[in-house]
């Protein structure tokens, strides 16, 4: 009696089971919708290029390069389905048995955890559609959408999207990155044995990467094995094939990341740059752009390794070195340092922190005065201290190191950077004028100007690519280009979204440019930026140390690139002396030393070229060059 109670009530149970079941999986079927199934897999991160193609990094959620069904090997293909589902292309949607065994384990344990025995399809669907949480509610949504994709995608269609979106390991998704993750090359270059691998990690990627534990190493080579017999029991690959098939070396796990480092600051630039331009950060997260900029591959690596060179040993903390290199007549920004590492810090320090400009504004005050007619020949006071007149009241100004110069004329006290020359230089020019110039360069309205007597003394505090952007200026003869760092961005069908342009203005005429580039040579030959003879090619330029030593910088070109750097700390109270083991660090110490180095890497193999020659505003006699790099003054 009791036996049939207990019958009755198992079929009652199971009745009600299923009907309740059956209930559940119709509502599920006409409530749960899935988005359109190409749209999450067809969505990439973001790749940014150098000017010549390479990539820099990335920018999106996941690491994920789309690969057509076609252009991944056969064997690959094989070895995922060895891995994962050997009767993929048989099978229904989903799998009877692994539902069963995870209904089970919900039942004992409130949650899904057992192995699960997943198609590819139901993989491909939690994968790409739902939350990685485990509940009925979830599997069950799992089921219908498995099944809808099922009706709506070939097989083939299914094994593309999934092989372009299930997770690898080490922030990769997808064959493609997963190659390039694990043995640095490309899907369709890999060997059967590294196809292997990479279909034997992804059931797993925390359980499998050798990089992380040895345990790893030792299931990889057993999960490695169980994929060659798979293949070989279908027959996918020979037993000669399988008999060569030996585990092979998996290159090891990076700890950077895409943000990681001096690059960092370059990703993040773009990105801000891509935001003005009108994308969205859903474009850019998940829409596959490929984003080419200005930055040479070359001169970028340069910039690091000149910096990494040269950075003063036992530096503080706060130390900051920026460097930004523009080509001249196009404002292309050919390579920028913004920092070490811009996970630690955020702040690109050539383009967005500020510094005193120091003297490397003197050349503002020398275009002004060139414009009035004043010549490189004429004669001033280079006593030190000197007393001018700041709107009645008494302005001291002294020379670095207060040395006194007595009379000399304007192409000296460039070449030495004379303080109290260059105070009434530019009062006699026109403080107005001299701080026009400097807007017609380049320095832009958000760097704070006043017409004061200091002006030409550099008391602005400009960003390192401002001071680098003017000095392209004077390089490309008087033509102002706006700088920009995006050539162009193409969508995941090649389709032209943006192309960048140049903008140009002829601000200075050739001749007062012409005499500016010659004094600015003197500088480098000779005068304070000496320390850039070691270029070995003609170069003109401006030492900059601002008051109390808070700031050094070192700003000059050549013909075909421009470039500024920087040295100074967080605040402009806080000096640079003793740094380095120097009592004062200049612009013609670190600075100078770091731009000659970048220079050298960054025009290696390019033609030497020469400036035009002085026009000689003014009408007197030109100061010239002699052999042994003596200034002397041509007689009548």
């Amino acid at each position: 009696m009791i036996r049939r109670k207990l019958i009755r009530a198992g079929i009652f149970l199971a009745g009600f089971g299923f009907i309740a079941g059956s209930t559940l999986f119709a509502f599920a079927w006409f409530t749960v919708s899935i988005p359109d199934p190409n749209a999450y897999v067809n969505s990439q991160s973001t790749i940014i290029q150098y000017s010549n193609g390479q990539e820099i990094g990335r920018i999106g959620s996941q690491n994920r390069q789309i690969l057509p069904l076609a252009k991944i090997p056969l064997d690959l293909r094989n070895a995922v389905l060895a891995a994962e589902d050997r009767n993929f292309y048989s099978n229904k949607a989903f799998s009877i048995t692994g539902i069963t065994r995870a209904l089970l384990n919900n039942l004992r344990s409130g949650n899904l955890n057992g192995e699960g025995g997943s198609t590819i399809t139901q993989q491909y669907a939690k994968t790409a559609f739902l939350s990685p949480s485990r509940t009925i509610q979830r599997k069950i949504k799992e089921l219908v959408i498995s099944l809808k994709l099922e009706n709506s995608l070939s097989k083939d269609q299914i094994l593309e999207n999934y092989l372009n979106t299930i997770y690898f390991g080490r922030g990769s998704y997808g064959v493609q990155t997963a190659s390039q993750q694990y043995f640095n090359r490309n899907a369709n270059q890999l060997n059967l044995s590294q196809m292997a691998v990479i279909a034997s990690i992804l059931r797993s990627p925390g359980y499998y990467d050798p990089s992380l534990s040895k345990e790893n190493g030792v299931r990889l080579e057993n999960r490695f094995k169980y994929v060659i017999d798979g293949m070989l029991e279908r027959e996918w690959i020979t037993a000669e094939d399988a008999a060569k098939a030996k585990f092979p070396t998996v290159i090891p796990r990076t700890k950077t990341g895409q943000l990681s480092g001096p690059k960092g600051h370059i990703v993040a630039a773009v990105q801000k740059e891509m935001g003005k331009l009108g994308f969205t950060e859903d474009q850019l997260l998940v829409g596959g752009l490929v984003i080419k900029t200005t930055i040479d591959q070359r001169a970028q690596q340069s910039a690091v390794d000149a910096v990494t060179k040269f950075y003063p040993k036992k530096a503080p903390d706060n130390l900051r070195i920026g460097l930004a290199a523009i080509r001249p007549g196009t404002g292309e920004i050919v390579a920028m340092f913004g920092g070490r590492d811009y996970l630690e810090r955020q702040l690109n320090d050539a383009t967005q922190s500020i510094a005193l400009a120091g003297s490397t504004f003197k050349p503002f005050a020398l275009i002004a005065a060139l414009e009035a007619g004043i010549p490189l020949t004429s004669m001033w006071n280079g006593d030190s201290p000197q007393i001018f007149d700041d709107l009645g009241k008494p302005y001291e100004v002294s020379n670095y190191g207060n040395e006194g110069w007595g009379q000399i004329d304007l192409l000296q006290a460039t070449k030495h950077s004379i303080n109290t020359i260059y105070v009434p230089l530019g009062q006699k020019a026109g403080l107005d004028k001299v701080v026009d110039a400097a807007r017609r360069a380049g320095i832009p309205e958000s760097v704070a100007m006043v017409p004061s007597p200091s002006v030409s003394l550099g008391v602005a505090s400009p960003h390192v690519i401002d001071v680098a952007n003017a000095y392209a200026t004077f390089a490309a003869q008087g033509v102002y280009a706006k700088p920009y760092l995006i050539t162009s961005v193409t969508g995941p069908n090649k389709g032209l979204l943006y192309e960048g342009t140049m903008q140009t203005q002829e601000v200075f005429s050739k001749d007062v440019m012409a005499d500016l580039t010659y004094a600015l040579k003197s500088v480098v030959n000779g005068g304070t930026g000496s320390a850039a003879l070691a270029l070995g090619r003609p170069a003109a330029g401006k030492t900059g140390t601002s008051q109390s030593n808070a700031s050094a910088w070192f700003s000059a070109y050549t013909p075909q690139l421009a470039a500024s750097v920087a040295l100074f700390r967080d605040s402009a109270s806080e000096s640079l002396n003793g740094i380095g083991g120097l009592t004062s660090v200049t612009g013609g110490t670190f600075p100078a030393r770091i731009w000659t180095a970048f220079m050298k890497g960054a025009l290696r193999g390019q033609p030497e070229m020469s400036f035009p020659a002085p026009a000689n505003i003014g009408g007197l006699d030109p100061i010239v060059m002699t052999s042994g790099g003596v200034q002397v003054r041509k007689e009548d």
